[in-house]
């Protein structure tokens, strides 16, 4: 009776089952590591090291330990409240005071739509704190906001914050015509996004799937004024994104994405 032991190497068919599932998951990783993030425009101008790495989902290089010059894009972390919290009714004058005076004129009244600003009636009380900060801070630039917030306390920034979450949430800026449905491709970045590019959804920041603390509801905001934030954080050329979030997201878009992502939340109530 043969007694030769199955796990040897003088065992013809124990040496092909060896070699074969070496050779398959040889191939299967040169395709799956390197040929398809290759073939893919977003690993595109990468070193072999670095689309391997991109496709395993590890980073291909490690921090050293050396601290990264420069302030960082901003320490203004706000949490929303775990429930809907009603604001003090002397905060929410206040606010409506400041507003009338400095800013009704670029963000508009009860919502009213301005291209270039954004509209400001019924957003996240936390948002708007968090980006006035950002401008009193020097961290967000604009000509016309920075001078306006510069000697304002940190008192009126939260009185400004609750009048504007106070109102009703204005009417969609551009409203599409009623036989026309919205860009498949749009919906599709904005409820699933594309984690092949590493693109989340949206609406897991900015609400409609979930909403983490001081990202701004999108909805009914000018598509003008949405790509053109949207393109400034792509350029780097706005920075006050916590843990540059936004500028991943947006260097993996394309134009036409940006644009079409922009039109899709403009229409929206």
């Amino acid at each position: 009776m043969n007694q030769e032991r199955v796990f040897s190497l003088r065992n013809p068919w124990f040496t092909v089952s060896v070699a074969g599932t070496l050779a398959l998951a040889i191939v299967s990783m040169l395709i799956g590591f390197i040929w398809l993030p290759s073939a893919n425009s977003a690993f595109a101008n990468r070193s072999l090291w670095a689309t391997i790495c991109s496709a395993a989902g590890v980073p291909s290089s490690w921090y050293s330990g050396t601290n990264i010059a420069g302030r960082a894009p901003s320490d203004v972390v706000v949490l929303p409240p775990l429930r809907r919290v009603r604001a003090d009714a002397d905060s929410i004058g206040r606010g409506a005071t400041l507003a009338t005076q400095k800013c009704s004129m670029c963000h508009g009244v009860l919502g009213t739509v301005q291209v270039t600003a954004p509209a400001l009636a019924g957003q996240y009380a936390d948002a708007v704190y968090k980006e006035l900060r950002d401008y009193q801070q020097g961290v967000r630039q604009n000509a016309v906001m920075q001078p306006i917030v510069a000697a304002r306390s940190d008192q009126d920034l939260h009185d400004l914050a609750a009048y504007y979450a106070s109102l009703p949430r204005g009417p969609a800026a551009e409203v599409a015509p009623s036989a026309s449905t919205p860009d498949a491709n749009a919906v599709r970045l904005a409820m699933q996004g594309d984690p092949q590019r590493n693109i989340p959804p949206c609406a897991a920041c900015h609400g409609q799937l979930d909403r983490k603390g001081s990202a701004p509801w999108l909805g009914g905001q000018s598509s003008i004024y949405l790509a053109a934030q949207m393109r400034a954080f792509a350029s780097g050329a706005r920075r006050n994104d916590i843990n540059e979030q936004m500028r991943n997201v947006t260097r993996h878009m394309t134009s036409a994405e940006i644009d079409s992502v922009a039109k899709y939340y403009a229409g929206m109530q």
